[in-house]
């Protein structure tokens, strides 16, 4: 063993290095200082972040995009303030190492400073949660926390530092005389398919005249969009995509229909319930999938549920089959199959292409009433508008309640209309308010030569919006559109729906100037109340270089999900 020595926390640092770790997110805390050294001479980046949620939010965002583990630095407190970050995370399964320089270990349980149970309050929220109660074993739960994070269904993942095993010295080699000797990333384990369980799923599939597929997160995580598409293309099958999770897809593929959501894209409710066969990828039957019950799948559909894990399999109990297998092994063995169901994937691109035309021609005539009325701007107008500003090739971020569901709805009619977008990211899950700003702020850090356009309500800008300082301090500019139309108008039409006196209570804002915040921050800001000067607003907002922030007055409108939510009546992919 060597003699030389290091502190704890570089040991940490020296053990993510190794695994490849190209983004840390902190705020900066006396606990995190050793750690904080290490990445230093280790020369990975770190972003200092106004609040650990943002920190947190930025890792999931980073990790979302590159499908590596990004870490999250934060100190005991802050470990308070990460959680919500932890839940968005565990709701899209993204494998986040959340590191907690916590309490010292030699006075645990007698009231250290800033002592808490930080181990037991992630557990629910991580897939592995452990203090590190040995230095010379920091390398060895760094291993075991990464192969948890990325093996079977990703997720994230919490280590507990104590400050006195932080702050204190061991050999630089500590840990390192056991298996295994190397530490690097390594591929990821991937199970293969039962021959025999396979061939009786390709026969149903083999005899079906009417199948569907719906890819879930386990198709992105296991990096097999591509496989997903090709599927689709070749077999002329239609493919749909679980809501709130990232697209991924684009309209290039000429078998993507849409969201997997009765409410949200309304052709998928006639293919989904008319199928005699569903395939679900990578998904789980959970409140989305309205747990594979009717109305969303018919008692009559023959439903398949394909997982990479047992733990997935394990929430699809009620599949009435269940194939164990990594998503891209299954889409290959399904792209060998001679069968094409051209008629019917046609059938489901007519449907699109009238829905389509249905809500232009819904949207246009209410911008004309909007217009001649003098009423505010309708936010799927302003969704569409914002998408018609972008290049192809940008990326786009939505955040909020109503403002989200606009935004889903418009980005399938402006891919009809030829947008080809970069990426998309939004809330998972969990439909936790506040991370778009930290979202877009990720897009752009990795994919700087593209504009990044965040949509956000006011509601959700809120929320999260403190976190526009780590867009000036790291000079990443980003564009903010504020959907604002005074206060958490998805709620409120929710109480308006179900309060018998028919009105709204404690969700009104006042008129707050979110473009003079940008302004005073050091960026671009403009309002705007009218449609017709929007379009300059953006491109003005775009070429300023600067972070930037157009404040748009825009009428509250209920969108459908919503709509359904509080009618009990009308329930499908909800609960």
């Amino acid at each position: 063993m060597s003699e030389k020595k290091m502190r704890g926390g570089a040991l940490l640092a020296h053990a993510f290095k190794e695994k490849g770790v190209e983004h840390v997110f902190t705020l900066a805390g006396g606990f995190c200082n050793p750690a904080l050294e290490g990445f230093m001479e280790c020369q990975i980046p770190v972003i200092n972040c106004p609040h650990e949620q943002v920190a947190g939010h930025l890792a999931d965002g980073h990790t979302r995009i590159t499908r590596k583990p990004t870490i999250c630095l934060v100190g005991p407190e802050g470990f308070a303030n990460a959680v919500p970050a932890m839940l968005e995370a565990w709701g899209e399964r993204t494998p986040v190492i959340f590191v907690t320089g916590s309490s010292t270990l030699k006075r645990q349980g007698a009231g250290g400073f800033k002592e808490i149970d930080d181990v037991a309050i992630a557990a629910p929220l991580t897939k592995y949660s452990v203090q590190i109660t040995d230095g010379n074993r920091i390398s060895e739960f760094v291993e075991r926390a990464w192969r948890t994070a990325t093996s079977g269904y990703p997720g994230p993942v919490h280590l507990s530092l104590p400050v006195d095993i932080m702050f204190s010295s061991f050999p630089k080699d500590a840990g390192r005389e056991e298996r295994p000797f190397e530490r690097h990333d390594k591929p990821v384990p991937r199970a293969w398919p039962d021959p025999q369980q396979l061939s009786s799923v390709l026969d149903v599939i083999k005899g079906a005249k009417r199948p569907v597929l719906i890819g879930g997160h386990g198709v992105w995580w296991a990096r097999g969009e591509a496989d997903l598409g090709r599927a689709g293309e070749t077999l002329r099958l239609p493919i749909f995509n679980v809501p709130y999770h990232t697209k991924m897809l684009g309209e290039e593929c000429d078998a993507y229909m849409g969201l997997a959501d009765f409410h949200q894209y309304h052709p998928s409710k006639p293919a989904i319930n008319e199928a005699d066969v569903v395939i679900m990828v990578g998904c789980r039957l959970d409140n989305q999938m309205n747990f594979g019950n009717p109305p969303f799948i018919q008692p009559g559909t023959k439903l398949i549920c394909v997982n990479g894990s047992h733990e997935e399999l394990d929430y699809n109990f009620g599949a009435d089959l269940q194939l164990l297998s990594d998503p891209t092994a299954f889409l290959e063995a399904l792209c060998r199959l001679d069968n094409r169901w051209d008629e019917w994937l046609d059938l489901q691109k007519s449907r699109r292409t009238d829905w389509v035309q249905e809500w232009s021609n819904h949207i246009a005539a209410e911008t004309e009433t909007d217009l001649a009325e003098g009423r505010k701007m309708h936010p799927l107008q302003l969704a569409l508008d914002v998408q018609a500003g972008m290049n192809d090739g940008d990326w786009l971020v939505f955040d909020g309640g109503n403002t989200h569901f606009w935004n889903e709805i418009a980005t399938n009619i402006a891919a009809a209309r030829g947008r080809v977008l970069g990426g998309i990211l939004h809330p998972g899950n969990y439909s936790l308010l506040g991370v778009g700003v930290s979202f877009a702020l990720s897009a752009k850090h990795i994919n700087r030569d593209k504009t990044v356009v965040l949509v956000t309500g006011d509601g959700a800008f809120l929320s999260g919006g403190l976190s526009i300082e780590a867009c000036f301090q790291e000079n990443i500019p980003i564009v903010v559109v504020v959907d604002n139309n005074g206060g958490l108008d998805c709620i409120s039409q929710q109480q308006e729906r179900l309060f018998s006196n028919g009105q709204h209570f404690a969700t009104d804002f006042r008129d707050i100037p979110f473009h003079a915040m940008f302004e005073g921050l050091g960026g671009f800001g403009e309002l705007v109340t009218r449609r017709e000067d929007f379009a300059s607003a953006l491109d003005r907002a775009i070429a300023s270089g600067k972070t930037a922030c157009v404040n748009v007055k825009c009428r509250g409108v209920i969108s459908p999900i919503v709509a359904a939510t509080s009618d009990k009546r009308d329930k499908a992919s909800i609960e």
